[in-house]
């Protein structure tokens, strides 16, 4: 059999560990895809890449040669898998841009394209944005849309068009078996103290970036409620962050300023054996974070969801968890740590069919394209859990590659924000002191990351 070479784009560059938890789960299902359909695993290349394939720079010059990457790695491919991303993003994004130059591309050199439970923002028959999108998901090469979250929106987007849509689980829901890590049983545990509960904390602005009255401030005295209360009843607890350097930052806060103890905290992870290994410790979890709660299912971890955005509830409703998911008018410890309790009595139990929803979609898009004439059936959840190949794990050049970004990302923040201190100012200020000294901060926990 001819090699089939995929071009897997996923947000795997992305300093949030869930995107790299995605990633191996996608990797993992595509190559159990692979053995499903009978092909030597030899003759089955997945290239994994950002899904920003198409450069910031490009974007803003437009100057062709830049694309030359970006047209290489698409015109090799057999297949492009844009895998578990928020693709569509352009209410405060504009990535849904680089999502539009890429399918131009894939038409350019006609390489069927699936779109494997992807984030959707909402659709809109009057933002021209939307619109933008809609003309280019009409491209004769799309093959297939499934969506993790608005499955109305993705049909919107493909109306009239012969693409199959559907509303379908996050990969990760499979993370258990991607990373060797058995899941807890269903039952639930004894609403007994001395149990020990993990807290996802978010950066300060994620807020007022989605319309939520909830300030910096309000999210430091839930989360110190929270503590107190958990140590008041006999509970430990873990905080720790899903991995955005601006996460950190909130936490490094509380940890300097606010009496949590650092051995209490884990502020930088950078990882998905980190995050999986922090969850591990956790008989429950409330987490910002989608993909904390995401992976927590996973591992039969009761979670509680604390929703900013529209794809927190979905998640959990999705799940058979709708109370698991509380708007900010529940944000206080005592209701939040009473959810999480009823949670951790009644355990994590998974329905099959909505675990297999991702699996089943991919192959027969996948089947469809690189093997229509085969007669195979889509594994069982069994089976599938039998072929998915488990993550090999994170090696120290690829550990360093994920904190020279982080770095560099940290540093660009810091940069900009200092530049916007002094241009209020008018001088060097308190204000880009502060920025200044978050820096210095944020450098050192890179360089004790790097020698590690």
């Amino acid at each position: 059999m001819p090699n089939t070479e995929v071009l897997l784009l996923t947000n795997r560059d992305s300093d949030n560990i869930g995107d790299q938890i995605i990633e191996a789960s996608v990797i993992s299902l595509l190559k159990a895809v692979g053995s499903n359909l009978g092909i030597d695993p030899k003759s089955l290349t997945i290239r994994s890449r950002a899904a920003s394939i198409i450069s910031r720079k490009y974007m803003s010059t437009r100057d062709e040669s830049l694309l030359e990457p970006a047209r290489r790695a698409i015109s090799r491919a057999d297949v492009i898998v844009f895998g578990g991303a928020p693709l569509f993003n352009y209410r405060y994004q504009s990535f849904y841009l680089r999502t539009i130059r890429t399918l131009e591309l894939a038409s350019e050199y006609d390489v069927p394209v699936l779109f494997s439970s992807i984030g959707v923002e909402p659709y809109s028959d009057t933002d021209e944005r939307s619109q933008q999108l809609k003309k280019a998901l009409r491209l004769p090469v799309v093959r297939q849309l499934t969506t993790r979250d608005d499955l109305a929106s993705a049909t919107k987007y493909v109306e009239g068009t012969q693409t199959p849509t559907a509303l379908v689980s996050d990969p990760a829901v499979l993370a258990d078996s991607v990373f060797g890590v058995e899941s807890r049983p269903a039952e639930g545990s004894q609403t007994d103290s001395g149990r020990c509960i993990g807290l996802v904390v978010t950066r300060a602005g994620i807020f007022k970036d989605n319309g939520i009255d909830f300030n910096e401030a309000d999210q430091r005295r839930f989360w110190l409620d929270v503590i107190g209360q958990l140590e008041a009843r006999g509970d430990d607890y873990r905080i720790f962050t899903t991995g955005h350097f601006s996460d950190e930052m909130f936490l490094d806060s509380l940890v300097r300023h606010h009496g949590v103890p650092n051995k209490k905290a884990a502020v930088t992870l950078n990882a998905p054996e980190e995050l999986i290994s922090e969850l591990q410790k956790c008989d429950g979890v409330i987490a910002y974070r989608l993909h904390a709660s995401i992976t927590s299912f996973a591992l039969g971890i009761p979670s509680i969801g604390l929703t900013w955005n529209f794809k927190v509830p979905d998640f959990y409703r999705s799940m058979g968890y709708p109370e698991r998911a509380l708007e900010d008018s529940d944000w206080n410890a005592a209701t939040v740590l009473h959810a999480l309790d009823t949670a951790m009595s009644e355990g994590v139990s998974k329905d099959p069919d909505t675990l297999m929803s991702v699996y089943r979609t991919l192959f027969t898009g996948m089947k469809d394209i690189i093997a229509p004439d085969s007669e195979a059936d889509a594994y069982s959840l069994s089976e599938l859990r039998e072929e998915m190949p488990t993550y090999t794990g994170t090696s120290r050049k690829q550990y360093q590659e994920k904190m020279r970004r982080k770095l560099r990302r940290s540093y660009e923040y810091f940069q900009q924000r200092i530049s916007m201190d002094v241009a209020k100012a008018g001088d060097v200020g308190p204000a880009s002191e502060n920025s200044r000294s978050g820096l210095r901060r944020m450098k050192s926990r890179v360089r004790r990351a790097l020698n590690r």
